[in-house]
């Protein structure tokens, strides 16, 4: 694209600006929205409105229709993630939780992985506008799939609620489920929450790296490391990977080793996150497989934390506004995500990739510090009955 049609990297920028701020206020509101909707037909119809949007984005030519059409893309697709929050909080137990959402987190990088590598195939050889065509095609087909098997909770399909299944008192029994309204959402479950908040700035400082890493690591790579279109691809390819293996791990982790202490193992993630960037920034070389090395590890432990920033969201929204919750931590991480978009795209212009990696790190620094201030905050939002 930036050769076709001449845009500079900032420019270019704008598109995933525009994406990020559009899908982080719009996760936040499907969050609320979600928590009283089925999801069954929440994710069905977002899945249809992106894949429109991933058409039209193929068959345009200027700035401001990609710009557009990518933000509407993003309130489309921000539909899909609360609702997940909403059912792996309806279908497990804490004490199971962050092991299955790891699990099921690793869906981002399963994707990012087949669009990586089919988007270079693709560009390659049809151009690059069949990257955003032939994805579109495949997920019309995927929401045929998914609103005929999704279902939005155990009761729907006559087995018993995770607590009479496994004999658990949710700390807000004493709210009817259909009767939280928006207001007591936000003024009850979000605005005098702390801990909720030190995870919304953790995570606007954890996207941003993850964000900037997935828009501009290819660009990177072929720039400054004489990396081709295919490396570059394979290479990111390894940084999703090992970002699916450090999310599994890092939520079973928070499990079993840290008690349920989502931010504690957090923190200590965000820490090797930043040793292996400072390495990397300084350890240049075109070696495809020393690049690949440290995009392994930067995925292991960039992924980890964003992994626990979703359960601790989830948790600390109450079961009643998870998905509020982890929509919140959403937009926050969407914001982090605009500033990588535009942002780093505009450090690389003027001041060169060095730069760029000095940004990220710092913004690790904060992030881990944020982790901190929750350090032994856990949620456990189901007793065992007496």
């Amino acid at each position: 694209m930036l050769a076709e049609l001449g845009y500079s990297r900032a420019e270019i920028g704008w598109v995933f600006t525009a994406f990020a701020l559009i899908y982080g206020i719009g996760k936040f509101v499907s969050g609320m929205i979600c928590d009283r909707t089925n999801a069954r037909y929440f994710m069905t119809i977002g899945l249809i409105g992106c894949a429109v949007c991933s058409l039209c984005i193929g068959l345009a030519n200027s700035l401001p229709v990609f710009v557009f059409f990518y933000a509407l893309n993003g309130a489309f697709q921000s539909t899909g993630w609360p609702p997940v929050t909403r059912l792996m909080t309806q279908w497990y137990p804490p004490s199971e939780l962050g092991t299955k959402w790891g699990i099921v987190n690793a869906s981002h990088q399963i994707g990012s992985i087949v669009i990586l590598l089919l988007g270079a195939h693709l560009s390659i050889h049809f151009g690059w506008r069949s990257v955003f065509i032939v994805p579109a095609i495949l997920v019309l087909l995927i929401s045929v799939v998914l609103f005929e098997r999704l279902r939005d909770s155990p009761q729907s399909l006559g087995l018993p609620s995770i607590e009479d299944k496994e004999n658990l008192e949710p700390d807000d029994a004493h709210l009817a489920h259909e009767d939280v309204t928006f207001k007591e959402v936000i003024f009850e479950h979000i605005l005098p929450n702390k801990a909720l908040w030190f995870v919304c700035m953790a995570n606007f400082f954890v996207y941003t790296i993850r964000m900037g890493f997935f828009y501009w690591a290819p660009t990177f790579l072929q720039e400054a490391r004489g990396t081709d279109i295919v490396g570059a691809a394979w290479q990111n390819v390894a940084f999703e990977f090992m970002g699916s293996i450090g999310g599994i791990i890092a939520g079973w982790s928070s499990d079993k080793l840290f008690g349920g202490r989502r931010n504690c193992a957090a923190f200590y993630f965000t820490i090797c996150l930043i040793i292996a960037l400072f390495f990397f920034w300084k350890t240049p070389s075109t070696s495809l497989a020393m690049n690949t090395v440290f995009l392994f590890i930067i995925g292991f432990f960039v992924y980890g934390p964003q992994t626990l920033v979703g359960i601790a969201g989830a948790e600390f929204g109450s079961r009643r506004a998870a998905a509020t919750g982890n929509g919140m931590t959403g937009m926050f991480g969407y914001f982090g995500g605009a500033v990588s978009g535009w942002g780093v795209g505009k450090i690389a212009d003027k001041w060169g990739w060095d730069f760029a990696f000095l940004f990220f790190i710092l913004c690790g620094a904060a992030g881990a510090f944020f982790f901190m201030l929750n350090w032994n905050k856990t949620s456990q939002r189901y007793k065992i009955k007496a």
